[in-house]
């Protein structure tokens, strides 16, 4: 495996785990000039397009995609839409974590598919196999089953103080 590649598609995944287990520290960079759901959202954004650009040097693109690539990519980014726009920015990322009031959603996909965004991604991820190769789909998929587990135990005593 192509050692970049490997680094680029990891690289997020530290950075989500220490918001989620110590997001004070992130309150308290953040201070009182950022929002830190919105920060979080600019880097998440620019730790994306690393991992996409580290991808693209080791896959390898033909066209038309297989049939599988149409359903797998919708439903995905369809999910990943719905619960952005169920949730919003402050709801995908951390909020509450770090102290925001985020009302419980139930409306679809919430409440019939366990962690909707992930899936959405890992679908999405699926439907690039055949241009991307397989150990890096895995290792990506991982990333994702990884924050799935550390989100699903949450300690309710280290959410974050907001600043004031």
């Amino acid at each position: 495996m192509d050692v970049l590649a490997v680094i680029g598609v990891l690289l997020p995944f530290p950075y989500y785990y220490v918001l989620w287990t110590r997001p004070q520290l992130w309150v308290n960079l953040c201070g009182k000039w950022c929002e830190p759901s919105k920060l979080m959202a600019q880097v998440s954004v620019f730790l994306k397009l690393l991992q996409i650009l580290s991808i693209l040097h080791v896959s390898s693109f033909s066209w038309p995609p297989p049939l599988y690539f149409w359903p797998l990519m919708a439903f995905g980014q369809f999910l990943n839409f719905r619960v952005y726009q169920l949730l919003g920015e402050a709801g995908v990322y951390y909020g509450v974590r770090f102290g925001k009031n985020i009302p419980w959603v139930t409306e679809f996909p919430f409440g019939y598919i366990k962690d909707p965004q992930y899936v959405g991604s890992i679908l999405s991820l699926l439907a690039c196999l055949s241009w991307v190769p397989l150990q890096y789909i895995l290792l990506w998929t991982m990333g994702y089953v990884f924050m799935m587990q550390v989100e699903s135990k949450e300690d309710l005593t280290t959410r974050a103080k907001p600043q004031s």
